[in-house]
């Protein structure tokens, strides 16, 4: 390579250029996303020093009363080892990964993606980015439906910086609200909020938070000091999936 397409190589002229092709883009946590990478060659020869895929979306920090959103990284993962690629050269990586099982849903704002990188020392490193649709896993979507037949609507769903006591392996949880339309909490509860933390084992611990509504004076007091609401968790498995809506009112109605 000439020392004049050496300094083209260095700042991004005629480089390598990637695309990541998905087998598909709706995938749940803990399933396999397949696909593969396509790495075309420029103008002049280039060493790609590093390959990775990065999992990520976006959550809701605050600081000085000031919400904002960032990205945060859920996973990453390296294909492939260093390798030369000559001018106009295409290549081919295939690639199979399992979507990690705390990988928020695409509820609300939520916005997840796969950012593939080439990793060019001294150069611009070529970059794409591929949007994907979480949805739920069948034990999440067994519970989401059970608490909207109890009577519950889905009001929001978002990705929050996590408070410490709740931080697990990433720095956000995803929070689902839900509020009374019908049934028997209407009038006796103000909202519903759920956290999903997934385990190894396969079952689900849920965080519920319970929001009961001011009734008499002592409610109001009770309201004013946050004392209003009740923190419970529990955990479900597949084997739930049938009773998950008794369960879930058995457990509700203990705090409404």
């Amino acid at each position: 390579m000439s020392l004049f397409n050496k300094v083209l190589a260095s700042v991004g002229i005629g480089s390598a250029k990637v695309d990541t092709k998905l087998e598909k883009d709706t995938v749940s946590p803990g399933e396999p996303l397949r696909g593969v990478v396509e790495i075309t060659g420029g103008n002049t020869e280039q060493k790609i020093d590093d390959i990775y895929l990065s999992l990520n979306t976006t959550y809701v920090k605050e600081s000085d009363d000031k919400k904002y959103t960032v990205s945060g990284l859920i996973d990453r993962f390296r294909l492939a080892e260093s390798f030369t690629l000559a001018a106009n050269e295409r290549k081919e990586i295939p690639f199979t990964f399992s979507l990690p099982s705390d990988t928020p849903l695409s509820f609300g704002k939520t916005k997840i993606w796969v950012a593939t990188g080439l990793d060019i020392k001294n150069a611009v490193d070529p970059t794409d980015k591929d949007y994907i649709r979480v949805v739920p896993s069948p034990l999440m979507d067994s519970v989401l439906k059970a608490v909207s037949s109890i009577g519950f609507r889905l009001r929001e769903a978002e990705c929050e910086q996590a408070p410490h006591r709740l931080r697990r392996r990433l720095p956000f949880i995803q929070e689902f609200e839900f509020v009374p339309v019908s049934g028997p909490y209407r009038g006796r509860l103000d909202e519903l909020e759920i956290i999903f933390f997934p385990q190894a084992s396969g079952e689900t611990e849920i965080l519920m938070q319970v929001d009961r509504r001011a009734r008499g004076l002592g409610g109001f007091l009770a309201e004013a000091l946050e004392m209003d609401e009740s923190f419970v968790r529990f955990t479900v498995s597949n084997s739930d999936i049938p009773y998950i809506e008794q369960k879930l009112h058995s457990v509700i109605a203990k705090y409404a």
